[in-house]
């Protein structure tokens, strides 16, 4: 009984070594990078966004809002 306790025993030390011990998992430098991938991302999404709506959609709803109060009859 006193073997199957001491065996018990150590089995759980030698499971929580390999678990304190376990360095697998995300890094600082995984997280950086997802970081620096999404700011990067947004950047160029917001660009194309201040591109269409300078070029395209501010002309458009200029001339119409020149329309508007322009009008002479």
């Amino acid at each position: 009984m006193l073997r199957k306790a001491n065996e018990f025993i150590i089995r759980k030390a030698v499971a929580a070594k390999v678990a304190v011990s376990n360095n697998s998992g995300e890094g600082y430098i995984d997280t950086a990078v997802k970081i620096l991938v999404a700011v990067v991302l947004g950047a160029l999404l917001l660009a194309g966004l201040y591109a269409l709506f300078g070029e395209v959609v501010m002309p458009t709803l200029e001339e119409r809002i020149k329309e508007m109060f322009n009008y002479a009859g």
